[in-house]
């Protein structure tokens, strides 16, 4: 499946979830012409958010992603960017960009939207942090917190041993041989950002609830579905766990539950904004 078309897909997903106290707390405490930054940025879907709504027309926006595919992506959708705002799209891993641009830049704004899940955020955390001036803002949006859920049901018992292992595989996902991912990062973020020294400005649930109307799904969120699917069935397939026969009749299920605009998926998320309090020598009076 399409990995661009799916993010694509999900904008109209994230509209709706993005906690609202949240997001226009976040238009309430932009600086003016801020410099932000965004990791993990995808195709660009958030910049042209904050554009749509106003929150921005000018200033200094990157976006980082290590998906080159995703950075093209982005080139074309962001053509007609306010020529006020000017845009950096940067194809690089994370954790390669911040060692490179360590001690030369920051920024007043970061943002890590739907992707700070798939991270070990101890230690993930103080790289992103490093990129934002003292005191600086940060909005990390759409964080997993533990829930998936389908309905109509199929089999209640087999449907939460799925769910349940699919989460597993989040606690268990190493990247590079780093452990990357956590299937409670919303909940846990909490602690985690009370570690780091931060203020939190606003926080809020932020669940995607997808359903057809009339029985066709908006936009393309029907492809949205697909590769939700498709996610969880290259995830498990083949688990020891579970019966490999009744896992693909499961997935050739939900797959035609979507196709009659049956399904309903729903995904537990939590939002926050906040920001880096200055270190003592940095407090300004």
């Amino acid at each position: 499946m399409d990995f661009p078309r799916y993010l694509a897909a999900k904008k109209t997903v994230d509209d709706r979830a993005l906690n609202k106290e949240v997001w226009w707390a976040l238009r309430d405490h932009l600086p003016p012409e801020p410099a932000i930054i965004e990791v993990g940025a995808g195709i660009g879907t958030m910049v042209e958010r904050l554009v749509e709504q106003g929150f921005i027309h000018q200033g200094r926006y990157t976006a980082v992603d290590h998906h080159p595919a995703n950075m093209a992506t982005a080139h074309q959708r962001l053509a007609h960017l306010p020529p006020a705002l000017r845009l950096e799209l940067v194809a690089e891993d994370l954790y390669a960009f911040a060692r490179r641009i360590h001690g030369r830049e920051t920024w007043d704004v970061l943002i890590a939207h739907a992707v700070l899940d798939l991270l070990d955020i101890a230690t993930a955390l103080p790289v992103l942090f490093s990129l934002l001036k003292p005191g600086g803002l940060f909005y990390f949006s759409l964080n997993f917190d533990g829930a998936t859920i389908f309905e109509p049901a199929i089999d209640p018992p087999f449907d939460a041993l799925v769910s349940r292992l699919y989460h597993r595989t989040m606690d268990e996902r190493l990247v590079g041989e780093r452990p990357s991912g956590d299937s409670h990062t919303g909940r846990h973020l909490f602690t985690h950002l009370k570690n780091q020294g931060t203020d939190i400005v606003a926080a809020g649930s932020s669940d995607w609830v997808v359903w057809a109307r009339h029985g066709r799904y908006p936009a393309d969120e029907a492809y949205f579905l697909h590769f939700i699917i498709h996610t969880m069935h290259k995830a498990l397939q083949g688990h020891p766990e579970l019966s490999a026969a009744q896992f693909d009749q499961w997935i050739a299920q939900r797959y035609a539950q979507i196709e009659r605009g049956e399904l309903v998926y729903i995904a537990h998320q939590l939002d926050f904004l906040g920001v880096i309090k200055p270190l003592p020598d940095q407090v300004i009076g």
